[in-house]
Order: C-alpha cells, then structure tokens, then sequence
C-alpha cells in the first residue's frame, strides 16, 4: 500500500479537520485562521485563495509571505513526535501548524498560542 504523501496534500482537504477539531471544544474557523495567518504571514484574502486553489502543503508554505520567527518558540508533541527535534524542514512548519490547532483544541488562550506572553 502506498504511503500518503502530506506534502502533495491539499491545505483544503486538511482546513476542515482542523476546523471540526477545534469546533467540538468550542473554538472557532476564525481562531484557526489567526493562527495559520500568524504562522504564515498570509493574508485573510491569500489564505482563502490558497484553499480554493487546492494548494498542497509544500507550496502552501513555499510561497508563505512571512513565516512568523516567533514559530520557533513552538514546543511539544505532535503524533508522538517532538517538532523541536524535526529535522526535515517541510514536516516541522506543519506540525508547527498541527501544534497550534491542538493547543487551541485544548482550551489555551490565544496569546499563549501565538507566543505573545
């Protein structure tokens, strides 16, 4: 069987997964997008025109405009694995952005995801 490719995944196909994730703890579509637009540099207009378009994730974040610096103060366990010790680039700033859905799922503040306190 053939191992599926993430980076060659749609961001679109993903997008709604995040949103049901964070929608069943009382959270919201638009937490999730302050989190990709900070994350990513995107505007609210370029994100919407990413997810129309089918972009997969490597050009997703290839063509981010300003991979926020503040990422790297992202730590913890994603799918069992830490995303400090993530060496491949690509695979890190996605489960940087894995990290943050599930801090959002688990009820923290805003400014704690976005690394502002």
């Amino acid at each position: 069987m053939a191992r599926l490719n993430i980076y060659n995944m749609s961001v679109s196909k993903v997008y709604p997964l995040y949103i049901e994730k964070v929608e069943k703890k009382g959270r919201t579509k638009a937490e999730v997008d302050e989190i990709i637009l900070w994350l990513t540099g995107y505007s609210q207009k370029e994100l919407e025109e990413e997810l129309e378009n089918h972009t997969d994730f490597e050009t997703f974040f290839a063509k981010a405009p300003n991979m926020n610096p503040s990422r790297s103060l992202i730590k913890g366990v994603v799918c069992g694995v830490r995303v400090e010790e993530i060496e491949e680039p690509l695979m890190r700033e996605i489960r940087y952005l894995d990290k943050l859905i599930d801090e959002l799922a688990k009820g923290k503040k805003m400014d704690k995801i976005l690394r502002k306190e």
